[in-house]
């Protein structure tokens, strides 16, 4: 008897959290991250869609040697070095592999440069969030050009979360 009027309450506190919940339009919550996709968000500039994700100060010797992750967390490669282009950007030199990104050997692979402003920090992994393979694979081999950044330097970095 008891066992069941326990069960009878359960279910009416149930129902009447769902009939609260539903007109009120309780749903998950959304980030900039989930935003992505929207139209407007695919007008915005690189370094716009940076800023919407929080970036946070990191030291420059942090990520060296993070890896480089895709959306399904397939290592493209490791991070070798910060550089600060002539331009001013600020980008990642990436030694790139279509395969076997996570293997050490540097045969077959192709260092690009990625911008700071199309990847996010997850913890001891960097996701690449608006650099597609096919980004990587377009890239020009990177050539030297200026100037690598010292390993206590602090920059701002997007945040990422899932």
């Amino acid at each position: 008897m008891l066992k069941a009027k326990l069960v009878r309450v359960f279910a009416e506190a149930v129902l009447a959290t769902a009939l609260v919940a539903a007109p009120v339009g309780v749903g998950f919550a959304t980030t900039p991250q989930d935003s992505s996709a929207s139209p407007e968000s695919q007008k915005l500039t690189p370094e716009q869609r940076m800023n919407r994700r929080y970036p946070q100060p990191v030291k420059v010797g942090f990520l060296v040697g993070l890896p480089v992750l895709d959306g399904r967390d397939s290592t493209y490669g490791y991070i070798r070095e910060v550089v600060r282009t002539p331009e001013g950007k600020i980008v990642l030199v990436v030694p790139y592999r279509a395969w076997l990104g996570w293997a050490p050997t540097d045969w077959g692979r192709k260092t690009v440069a990625v911008p700071l402003e199309t990847v996010a920090i997850l913890a001891r992994q960097v996701a690449a969030l608006d650099f597609s393979p096919e980004d990587f694979a377009a890239a020009p081999a990177y050539a030297a050009s200026g100037t690598a950044l010292p390993a206590d330097e602090t920059i701002r970095i997007a945040v990422y979360r899932r």
